[in-house]
């Protein structure tokens, strides 16, 4: 089991990979690199091992230790144990170089100390391990290689201690550096083509379900992105690539990745086999087994790693079994669907049964047997979209068995529209009369209608805002939960501070004074006194940053919730304009840059909600302009206010599109738009106009293609006596 380690107990953690002796022991067989033979796997008698219950021992009680034992399998497994394991083996350098590589295979240990003779006959430590910094290592790469030096002709003598929270095994390539720099990029390149394979098929899956709206493809989706997932954890490439520096994420993503997998595919079978509808039973086992597979995260996270991750070994043999049962049950039963699932599922349980069986022993390690997770899902998951592309082929069947149907339906219809139609004919002629009476009044009700509905629009946008404001709040939550996650480590700082200062506090009356300060200094390295001055520093920061974060989305909030507010007020339109763009601070771009060139302006009387909806309303225009650009660079929105006699102006100017003087002419219609049909209403620049209006302000348009867009509004300072 492993717990999350404070830095200065990190250090003195630093215990993982080998070592090496001058002389050439008799207790087992050297491992000899030639040119015949420039790469090999440490097996079977070429290996010793030592187990530390206690993980106490020193390197100077393994050296001298008589109880090394030889191998007997083909690789060091170990299973789940929580023992620091000692390897010893002896490698002879016949190549005539005087340099060779060390390759561990297996990249997620926790701990991996190598130990080998320097030149001065003293042996010297290599740590590494997850749990170790990923840029120190000699090699960067997910597993643990090492550039060892042994003179030609000559042999050594490495050990390696080692300690996991998963399963031990310890693969160890030997070889020349060509070759295992050979097997590095194999390795690699067999994964990356298992992700692109992955990755087509997310793709690929995706186009189908949103073609046929099936749910079978989108939970198949997540299934393949889980397993995906599980297999870029185990072999390493996401600690390489994305989270070595998060102590935490490593120590999970192991264990998350396998009960996602084995969660996503539960929810996918439940759905692609109709298992609720056509086995309540087996429905509710498998809801058991997603249930199971939920509580190893919960034991993750509360630090029982090992418990997790024999209870995922035993999910992943009993939970594809079990399916695989139910499968080949629906399948003798002659559903096509289940057929196809069967040939598929029977190649990735095979897969997993062997990766099982691999990692506690029964079956040889190579490197078939190492990939055969990679080989078998990428097959598996290859089968399976055949199975739910057959869905397709059921699809269109009962689709034109439906158009056979509904031509025989409309063949029917048609007789009766003949007959209808005489009388129809007879009914249109007096019904011709009454329309044409009626269409002069509806011409004049269709334009209080659209004035009507303008306004409907415009108290339903103002409700959208409200509830746009409502979410802005819930950003509240992040500054405030970074300032509680702050508080935790600051207190075991101030913990660890307060214990030194009580060691200095019982020096008084002591007579031994160097002696207690000796121990006083070894306890301030122990806890590194360094980094938790450091560490208080950045988590007062922190708290200070969110306190800051949180008064400023609370103020803009503050200002821009004027919207029910219907009365005339006295506002300060600076801040108007800074809430609304507070509000939409998360739609501006990073190229984008708002510029502000405020003048000092009196307070205007005006309707506030109303015109935080005009400055809403042409910023996100102006916003939209300039994500339609095919070519981005540094684009802007210039902010620019002054005053002109009992009016005050405010001018927004974008880089975006711009407009054609045809464009200009109609934009403050109601309902005329730019943008493709769905995407806006044409409504948003006539609120802003009738809003103006109601002001007795005005509004000017200034664009040209290409060039952007600029709005210059005008409010009167009083518009009491404007409106009388």
């Amino acid at each position: 089991m492993r717990l999350l380690i404070r830095p200065a107990f990190y250090k003195f953690v630093c215990l993982l990979l080998l070592v090496t002796v001058r002389w050439v022991p008799v207790w087992a067989d050297t491992i000899s690199i030639s040119p015949n033979y420039p790469i090999q796997l440490a097996e079977y008698g070429q290996l010793e091992y030592l187990l530390d219950p206690a993980g106490t021992m020193t390197f100077a009680d393994i050296q001298h230790s008589s109880g090394f034992q030889k191998l007997q399998k083909q690789i060091p497994n170990f299973g789940l144990t929580k023992d620091a394991i000692w390897l010893r083996f002896t490698v002879k350098n016949n190549t005539g170089f005087p340099e060779l590589m060390f390759n561990v295979t297996y990249p997620i240990l926790d701990l991996i100390d190598l130990y080998y003779p320097g030149s001065d006959s003293r042996y010297e430590v290599i740590p590494g391990g997850e749990l170790r910094p990923f840029k120190k290592r000699p090699v960067v790469h997910q597993n643990f290689v090492y550039n060892v030096s042994i003179p030609s002709g000559a042999a050594s003598t490495f050990y390696l201690r080692i300690q996991s929270r998963e399963a031990i095994l310890v693969p160890v390539y030997i070889g020349t550096a060509r070759e295992i720099y050979n097997k590095l990029y194999n390795d690699d390149l067999l994964l990356s083509i298992y992700i692109g394979i992955i990755l087509v098929m997310i793709f690929y899956n995706t186009f189908i379900f949103f073609s046929v709206r099936d749910w079978s493809y989108f939970y198949y989706i997540i299934y393949i992105a889980c397993v995906g997932m599980a297999q870029i954890c185990l072999h390493g490439f996401g600690y390489r690539f994305f989270w070595h520096e998060n102590l935490y994420i490593t120590e999970q993503s192991v264990l998350w990745a396998g009960a996602l997998s084995g969660i996503s595919v539960l929810v996918f079978v439940q759905s692609f086999l109709h298992v609720r509808e056509k086995a309540p039973w087996a429905y509710r086992i498998m809801t058991l087994f997603v249930v199971v597979y939920s509580s190893t995260i919960v034991l993750s996270l509360l630090g029982y790693f090992s418990v997790a991750y024999a209870l995922i070994d035993f999910l992943a043999i009993t939970g594809v079994s079990f399916i695989l049962l139910f499968a080949i049950m629906q399948a003798v039963k002659h559903s096509r669907t289940a057929k196809i699932f069967v040939m598929a599922w029977t190649v990735f349980i095979l897969a997993i049964i062997c990766f099982v069986l691999k990692d506690v022993g029964i079956i040889p390690y190579n490197i078939f047997t190492s990939h055969i997770i990679v080989i078998g899902s990428a097959i598996e998951v290859i089968l399976l979209s055949f199975a739910l592309a057959d869905k397709i082929n059921t699809f269109k069947a009962e689709k034109e068995a439906s158009q056979a149907i509904a031509l025989e339906i409309s063949k029917e219809n048609e007789q009766l529209v003949r007959e209808q139609n005489i009388i129809l004919e007879a009914k249109v002629q007096e019904r011709t009369e009454e329309l044409q009476n009626s269409n002069r009044d509806l011409n004049v009700a269709l334009t209080n209608l659209k004035d009507t509905q303008t306004r409907l629009v415009e108290k339903e946008k103002m409700a959208s805002l409200g509830q746009l404001t409502a979410g802005i709040a819930h950003e509240i939550n992040n500054p405030i939960n970074f300032v509680t996650s702050n508080i935790k480590p600051l207190k075991l700082d101030i913990a660890d501070l307060q214990d030194l200062l009580s060691r200095y506090d019982s020096l008084a009356g002591k007579t031994d004074i160097q002696e207690e300060l000796k121990s006083i200094e070894k306890f301030k390295r122990e806890i590194d006194i360094d980094y938790i001055h450091e560490e208080i520093s950045s988590l007062i920061k922190g708290i200070e940053d969110g306190a800051a974060r949180t008064a400023e989305i609370v103020k803009g909030l503050r200002t821009f919730s004027r919207l029910d507010e219907s009365d005339v007020k006295s506002i300060d339109i600076h801040e108007g304009l800074d809430s609304t763009l507070v509000l939409l601070r998360n739609g501006i771009p990073p190229n984008v840059n708002i510029i502000k060139h405020y003048a000092e302006l009196p307070k205007i009387e005006c309707y506030a909600g109303k015109i935080n909806q005009v400055f809403m309303n042409i910023f996100s225009n102006a916003l939209n302009a300039i994500k339609s650009k095919k070519e981005q660079h540094d684009e802007s929105i210039t902010i620019t206010t002054w005053q002109e006699g009992s009016f005050i102006c405010i001018r927004i100017k974008d880089t975006g599109i711009g407009m054609s003087e045809a464009v200009q002419q109609k934009i403050f219609d109601p309902f005329f738009t730019t943008k493709d049909v769905g995407e806006g209403t044409g409504l948003g620049l006539s609120i802003v106009f009738s809003i103006i209006e109601k002001h007795k302000g005005k509004i000017i348009v200034n664009s040209t293609p290409g060039e952007g867009a600029e709005f210059i509004i005008y409010l009167p300072l009083n518009i009491t006596n404007h409106q009388s």
